[in-house]
């Protein structure tokens, strides 16, 4: 949308009905790019709503989740169509504002889920080798750390030699706090009292955290605009195409990550977890055994009040009641035996259109974080749309990484300094 060519293509869409392109001051081009994401973004709100409380697929608004796929793309494209009848001056307001928070909202949930990721994967390592004794896992581990440092140190003399010279004191300060942070998470994780509160605390998860900073510090030195001279990427077309394409890949995949991982996160994130059942105790069997609290009727009742005078009587053991319930299930609803969301769903469907409603509007603030239309839009370069190269979009990516070392941190001296809520 922030092309020539796809704003002239859309004008011919509407029946130059819209008039996108910018005539003196006027320019509209980024507005497309907000009606797309507010069309999708409204899409996913309505369906967050209309999933309100489903528990399990037992519930008939599951189907919604899970199927009707043709109406709901028809349903999304007609969105669009239709946020093109609504002034332009509602999404300038827009992502002034509204998508800006959401975009704050879904990078600081990305960078939560960045130190989770790196926790997990280190404890994973540790268990593997802890309980299985495995040379490929710790070899895995130390050379998984030892090149992702190694990264980090490549990426920090890089941004040296070609992004930090003279007149460039930017770049030279933010490269060199993100190596200060850098050495102070790395040795913060292997402090004696961090060791003896967190055991599993280490290099592996600071190695991780360290080069996605030193990344995003790169990408904010490689994406400020190039004024001063501090930016030679800008100055090689070849080398611009690969920055662009590149940093398009990297972004995309960041997003489906953070989407994916964060809207399925299940009972972390408000899945019901195994709220659905009620844990009774049975005499004969000295045992727990759940059993579900839904009421059943008819035919079904009398067979349950058979099945559990017998269980009480001795006569079956207690996992009838399970078998029993499953063939009911099975029997009565026609849904797939292998469904393993009847008693309750693995993530919270609400919560996960939630998530990719903050999506759209990361993505909507990231492609027009340049714009100012009342200074002309874009300024499209021939068939490049510079997205992101001010100095505002490459502050974004260096405070980013200061405060996903800072979230790192904090879940390295946490156990130290709240004992209580870490005693388990």
């Amino acid at each position: 949308m922030l092309t020539p060519w796809a704003i002239h293509k859309l004008e011919g869409l509407t029946l130059d009905y819209m008039k996108i392109s910018c005539v003196g001051k006027e320019c509209y081009g980024f507005v497309a790019v907000h009606r797309i994401n507010f069309a999708l973004g409204t899409f996913h709100a309505l369906l967050a709503i209309m999933l309100l409380g489903v528990r399990s697929t037992k519930n008939g608004r599951a189907a919604i989740q899970n199927g009707y796929w043709g109406p709901k793309i028809i349903g999304w494209l007609g969105m669009i169509v239709l946020t093109f009848l609504i002034p332009d001056g509602f999404f300038v307001t827009w992502g002034n504002y509204v998508a800006l928070i959401g975009a704050m909202l879904f990078l600081l949930l990305g960078l939560v889920l960045l130190v989770d990721l790196a926790h997990t994967w280190a404890e994973y390592c540790l268990e593997k080798i802890e309980f299985h004794d495995s040379r490929a896992w710790r070899g895995l581990l130390i050379g998984s750390t030892l090149g992702m440092y190694i990264g980090s140190i490549a990426m920090t003399i890089v941004m040296y030699i070609f992004f930090a010279g003279r007149g460039c004191s930017m770049n030279q300060a933010a490269i060199s706090i993100n190596l200060v942070l850098l050495l102070i998470v790395s040795f913060t994780s292997v402090h004696p009292t961090i060791q003896e509160f967190n055991p599993q605390a280490g290099l592996a998860q600071s190695a991780m955290v360290a080069i996605y900073c030193t990344y995003l510090t790169m990408s904010a030195v490689s994406m400020e605009p190039d004024d001063k001279n501090c930016n030679p990427l800008l100055r090689a077309r070849g080398t611009r195409t690969a920055s662009i394409v590149m940093g398009a890949i990297v972004t995309m995949l960041t997003i489906a990550y953070t989407t994916t991982r964060a809207a399925t996160q299940g009972v972390a994130l408000g899945s019901s977890g195994a709220a659905g059942y009620s844990q009774i105790h049975n005499p004969n069997d000295g045992g727990e055994h759940g059993l579900v609290t839904q009421q059943p009727t008819g035919r079904r009742e009398m067979r349950a009040e058979a099945l559990r005078a017998a269980v009480e009587s001795g006569a079956l053991p207690a996992s009838a009641l399970d078998d029993s319930d499953d063939d009911d299930d099975d029997s009565d609803d026609g849904r797939d035996s292998k469904d393993d969301e009847r008693g309750t769903t693995q993530y919270n469907y609400s919560l996960f259109h939630i998530i990719f409603l903050l999506a759209t509007a990361w993505v909507a603030t990231l492609l027009t974080m340049n714009v100012n239309p009342e200074a002309g839009g874009v300024g499209l370069e021939g068939d490049f749309a510079p997205v992101g190269r001010t100095y505002g979009a490459s502050w974004v990516k260096i405070v980013s990484a200061w405060v996903c070392y800072g979230i790192y941190t904090w879940s390295l001296v946490a156990p130290v300094v709240l004992p209580d809520r870490f005693g388990y």
